[in-house]
């Protein structure tokens, strides 16, 4: 399957899509669909990691398989297990009727297989993309159960054999880098990183996604953003919170954003109090 013809198509399906890709994004997302290869996307929580699977999946008319990562996901959880409670029940109907080694064969069958994220997404026949949300958050023995599905597009069950992809699904992994990747995960995967927009970017994210936002209001937001991810802030507000932001605004009818309008509303980008304490502070964005 071609997934995109070349990095401007790539750009302009994703916008089509409502993912305003640059150009380093654009190019990257069209090779890992043209060399087949995994993309590791690394960059601040809220930057468009996961938005990305999402609009590639859009833009291609491809079902998107998400595998959310977390500290104590294992192999049952994320690959295959075996569903325990019909092996049961299908014992029990043998009723002693059937040797252990035939018994033992009829439950280790396709039948009472559970798929998990990366079995589903290795047999799907149809055009698929898997997105392998958040992998820092896995402990590091999990990485060891994704190298050969990141590699090879199969999955081994030692009960029924090599299971290999018929249609090797597009895989985007996403790091917030709260914890190094191994080598091996890193050297199988083509690598991008995703780092906030720049002004003009933004405020067409804003525009984009904002039906109805005045230019002078997205403007302003993206300003008092910009100034608030320059602050050693707990939580930087993200483009997730931009576009929240925003839209609060517009369902509030405002069209300034001036101090009164911030003091009602700086929960919306800003979520400790010791953040919201020190942009007022440093930026006097309240009303005196």
């Amino acid at each position: 399957m071609t997934w995109f013809d070349s990095a401007a198509d790539a750009e302009k399906l994703l916008a089509a899509a409502g993912y305003l890709a640059d150009p380093a994004t654009a190019t990257t997302t069209y090779l890992a669909g043209a060399l087949e290869k995994p993309l590791l996307v690394e960059g601040p929580a809220g930057v468009g990691k996961t938005e990305l699977a999402k609009a590639i999946a859009k833009a291609t008319g491809s079902e998107l398989i998400r595998l959310q990562c977390y500290e104590g996901l294992d192999e049952a959880r994320a690959l295959y297990e075996w569903n325990y409670k019909k092996q049961l029940l299908r014992i029990q109907a043998a009723n002693g009727d059937q040797s252990w080694s035939e018994t033992h064969d009829d439950i280790f069958a396709e039948e009472f297989l559970l798929s998990r994220p990366l079995l589903t997404a290795i047999r799907k026949e149809t055009s698929t993309v898997l997105l392998i949300d958040e992998v820092d958050k896995t402990d590091v023995e999990v990485e060891g159960l994704l190298l050969e599905v990141l590699s090879d597009f199969q999955v081994t069950i030692p009960e029924l054999g090599t299971i290999s992809a018929v249609r090797r699904p597009m895989v985007l992994l996403t790091s917030n880098a709260t914890r190094e990747l191994s080598e091996a995960v890193r050297r199988r995967c083509l690598y991008l990183h995703i780092d906030y927009p720049d002004a003009e970017r933004e405020h067409a994210i804003l525009v984009g996604q904002v039906p109805g936002i005045e230019d002078k209001l997205a403007r302003q937001i993206v300003d008092t953003v910009t100034r608030l991810r320059a602050l050693e802030l707990r939580k930087a507000p993200s483009i997730a919170e931009s576009v929240d932001w925003a839209r609060t605004l517009v369902a509030l009818g405002t069209g300034t954003l001036d101090p009164a309008t911030i003091d009602a509303t700086l929960g919306v980008v800003l979520k400790h109090t010791s953040d919201i304490d020190r942009a007022v502070r440093e930026l006097k964005l309240r009303l005196a």
